[in-house]
């Protein structure tokens, strides 16, 4: 008789933790995010080319987290390439971070289409971050010095605006107008 009963507080304690398990996750799926940013990536032939990414800064100019930036850049290639995204370089600290945190935000370069990355309002060890002014940046290295340096201010929690869409400022680097369709249309759009 008590084994039978260790046995059914046994299976209702793992069914209480399964239902409480799928709750978080359910919840966490559903989580909206804080800020979104698209733009339509066309990519070019060649060499010293594709090279992106994609972060976001606090009011002191802090990076608080990298959403995104091209493999070939962020694992060594701004060594061989010191004009592959130099800002972001920079800024990141990308030389002083480990192989893991490099990983977690790498991929390779996409291909053609429309593409969007979404901050959750999380730094890169998962904190959340304060109510604040905030701002997005998307770097791209067009061709060799030829590179765009998209941003956009945002404001999280206390006197923010409501739902807001906005296109980003561009400043173009290098004298060539020749491949600057890589990145166009940058939008970006949050909530409070």
């Amino acid at each position: 008789m008590i084994y039978q009963r260790r046995q059914l507080m046994k299976k209702a304690f793992s069914f209480a933790f399964l239902i409480f398990t799928l709750s978080i996750c359910h919840a966490q799926s559903n989580q909206q995010s804080v800020m979104e940013i698209s733009f339509d990536f066309g990519r070019k032939l060649g060499v010293a080319s594709n090279q992106f990414a994609v972060w976001i800064e606090d009011s002191r100019g802090t990076v608080v987290k990298t959403l995104y930036a091209t493999r070939f850049t962020a694992s060594g290639g701004w060594q061989r390439r010191p004009l592959s995204i130099p800002v972001w370089v920079k800024k990141s600290g990308l030389s002083a971070l480990g192989k893991n945190e490099v990983d977690a935000f790498t991929g390779a370069t996409p291909r053609t289409g429309t593409l969007t990355y979404r901050w959750d309002g999380r730094d890169k060890n998962g904190n959340s971050m304060a109510a604040g002014e905030y701002r997005v940046f998307l770097e791209a290295t067009l061709r060799n010095e030829n590179g765009v340096l998209y941003n956009a201010p945002f404001t999280i929690g206390v006197n923010a605006a409501g739902n807001a869409i906005r296109e980003a400022a561009a400043e173009y680097t290098g004298n060539s107008t020749r491949d600057r369709d890589m990145v166009k249309n940058v939008k970006v759009s949050f909530r409070p």
